[in-house]
């Protein structure tokens, strides 16, 4: 399922939202180079985030395999001293590809615009931020040993998720449902679409569980979405959940289209 609008109508411009989805474009195509092989390794290897870096159980000028480079050869990534705080961060802005980067801003609008409705715009910031340490904590405490560096703001959207199935949980989300070679849109309360991305994620981790190449971090998805729930009464304002409670739309039967 692919979810493409909600029927949920936000009180203020979100800017925030929208800085962070300029924010991760202009990273994408100032520091990795819209994908050109040089500048994208070097991104991801200088600024994506090496578990085992972190934790220390890799040591300083290690050379880490990051996956086969252009000619098939081995592309090592030396770990560093001194640059962890900076990756726990930078990693949040940093995409693997078009299609990680495009996926990812799609669903921090579609979420994104209604969480940042219910908070002030500096609590959304932290709200955000910690939702993707929260994300990178889970899969750096799952994996300490990695070497391989983790980029990608989906840990981070995903808490923007749980905070989403948290406070509208029967808005509907319409989503695009493949069907063999067929196409359709089915009408789903959030709570259904948000926990069934979630069980896909849970799965994912189990099964990733004892691997050793790279792929999705679901781990961090958990971890981000987990947050979210949590933080989410913590940051949203009560004032602004009345007043968007009193506009709340009214929820009509589910159906297809």
């Amino acid at each position: 399922m692919i979810p493409y609008h909600d029927e949920n109508e936000t009180q203020r411009t979100a800017i925030v939202t929208m800085a962070i989805i300029i924010a991760c474009t202009l990273a994408w195509v100032v520091v990795q180079g819209a994908g050109s092989y040089a500048p994208l390794a070097s991104s991801v290897c200088n600024l994506g985030l090496i578990p085992g870096e972190i934790t220390g159980l890799i040591p300083a000028g290690t050379a880490v395999p990051m996956g086969p480079g252009p000619e098939g050869a081995a592309l090592m990534c030396v770990t560093e001293p001194g640059r962890q705080l900076v990756t726990l961060l930078s990693h949040m802005f940093l995409h693997g590809s078009w299609m990680h980067l495009i996926g990812n801003m799609w669903f921090l609008w579609l979420f994104g615009n209604n969480i940042e409705d219910s908070m002030s715009r500096p609590r959304f910031v932290i709200f955000y931020l910690l939702c993707g340490l929260a994300a990178a904590g889970l899969q750096i405490a799952l994996d300490p040993r990695s070497g391989l560096p983790m980029v990608g703001a989906s840990g981070a959207i995903s808490g923007v998720m749980g905070a989403y199935l948290v406070l509208y949980p029967r808005v509907r989300v319409f989503t695009l449902l493949p069907l063999g070679f067929y196409m359709t849109t089915v009408a789903l309360p959030a709570w259904v679409m948000l926990l069934y991305w979630m069980a896909l994620q849970f799965i994912g981790g189990i099964g990733s569980i004892g691997g050793e190449g790279g792929g999705v971090a679901f781990w961090a998805h958990v971890g981000g979405f987990v947050a979210g729930v949590v933080l989410i009464k913590i940051f949203a304002r009560t004032d602004r959940m009345e007043t968007r409670q009193a506009r709340q739309w009214q929820p009509r039967q589910v159906g297809w289209r």
